[in-house]
């Protein structure tokens, strides 16, 4: 081994961090624990007859060129229907205003590729999404904390926080923005505080990164306009992937914007991996195409809508009174608050000793704070280990009460 390793690292790559959730799903492989921690879609939603029938016609009908290299902006047809359900929702773009990604987790690096440099300013929420935390500190962004509220991300936080830098001389690169069924809170924002975060914005000139891969999950309340919808100056990035609406083993993502924007990303993807999988693009468009995604996408909602119900009864039920939690009307997970005094980090020793598992809240959080919260996903175990996990967790903490 070089011996010098660690000082020919660069400084991103000493920055770098392992996914806290990932370290996480090792511990909890254990057959014996249900896992609460990873954000899994239910493998019973997989369409996996389908697929396999699907996967034989286009390698008979066009395997010479579903094998090869393709397109960097992604394959054409799986662009025209994304932007066509899109349109659905009030977008007005065409396919050239979509990226193909290898998953969303990519659309969120290039991200940082694209805008950030080491020491740039990034608003996320406290709490906020993982992986973009993970990816803006790659490329050493100080991110800035906004917190929440029963409506998402304050706009008034954002406002002061933006008016602050602007008296220094300084603007954030964008503003990160997890709208719908927010990960890992659950939170929805709704259409009256999206346009308040959106105006704010285009008074301060600032791009907003609208991260939505749990829109089509909702299985109660009201739907909520897009930000990229309501905007109509290109103050808007949205990203989308497959990942919790379809399957996450093909990676695909997506990101729309401007195509001034999407140009640079596409170069700078072509110096990550050139394409995301044509294979996998032209089987996921030819599955669109015959009417398939939208039927199996209702019975996605209906399984993760009867394991929330299961959930939410069963922390009523056991939950200590000091315990509360939020209820999410779509999505994959809901969030825990526990008596300040408590540590969800050593919690989750004695949650695996339980075998059961979930995620610290903290690592949520650009601050380190969160300490007394933690992240419980609902949509990958079955109603049944759902109810006894909940048991096994409420004694957890009943025990450190």
């Amino acid at each position: 081994m070089i011996s010098n390793l660690q000082e020919i690292f660069s400084m991103a790559a000493k920055g770098m961090k392992r996914s806290a959730i990932r370290e996480l799903l090792k511990l909890a492989q254990n057959p014996e624990i249900i896992s609460f921690a990873g954000g899994l879609p239910a493998p019973e939603t997989f369409p996996t007859d389908v697929l396999a029938d699907i996967t034989r016609e286009v390698l008979e009908e066009n395997g010479a060129i579903a094998l090869q290299y393709g397109a960097t902006e992604g394959d054409t047809k799986l662009r025209e229907l994304i932007a066509a359900n899109y349109k659905n929702d009030g977008f007005d773009i065409t396919k050239e205003n979509v990226l193909i990604t290898t998953a969303s987790q990519q659309g969120l690096d290039l991200l940082g590729k694209v805008f950030i440099d080491p020491g740039d300013k990034v608003l996320v929420g406290l709490p906020s999404y993982l992986g973009g935390l993970a990816a803006f500190n790659a490329y050493q962004a100080d991110m800035v904390g906004i917190p929440f509220d029963e409506y998402g991300m304050r706009s008034d936080k954002i406002e002061k926080t933006l008016a602050e830098l602007k008296a220094k001389n300084e603007s954030p690169k964008f503003i990160y923005v997890i709208p719908d069924f927010q990960n890992p809170a659950g939170v929805t924002i709704p259409d009256f505080r999206r346009k308040e975060i959106l105006n704010i914005a285009k008074r301060y000139d600032v791009l907003i990164i609208e991260d939505s891969p749990y829109k089509e999950i909702r299985f109660e309340g009201e739907h909520q306009t897009s930000l990229y919808a309501l905007d109509n100056t290109g103050h808007v990035l949205n990203l989308g992937t497959f990942s919790k609406i379809f399957v996450p083993g093909f990676r695909i993502g997506w990101m729309i914007g401007h195509p001034d924007i999407i140009d640079k990303f596409v170069i700078a993807k072509q110096s990550t991996d050139l394409c995301t999988s044509p294979f996998v693009q032209k089987i996921a468009a030819k599955y669109i195409e015959k009417g398939y995604f939208s039927k199996n996408l209702k019975k996605t909602i209906q399984n993760y809508k009867e394991k929330k119900e299961v959930m939410i009864k069963a922390f009523e039920k056991y939950m200590p009174e000091q315990v509360t939690w939020t209820n999410p009307e779509g999505g994959l997970f809901l969030f825990i608050t526990l008596p300040e005094h408590l540590d969800a980090g050593e919690l989750f020793i004695k949650a695996i000793e339980k075998k059961v598992a979930f995620v610290k809240g903290s690592v949520f959080h650009c601050d380190g704070s969160g300490k007394n919260t933690m992240r419980i996903n609902f949509s990958f175990v079955s109603k049944e280990k759902n109810l006894e996990g909940v048991k096994r967790l409420s004694q957890v903490i009943r025990e450190a009460l």
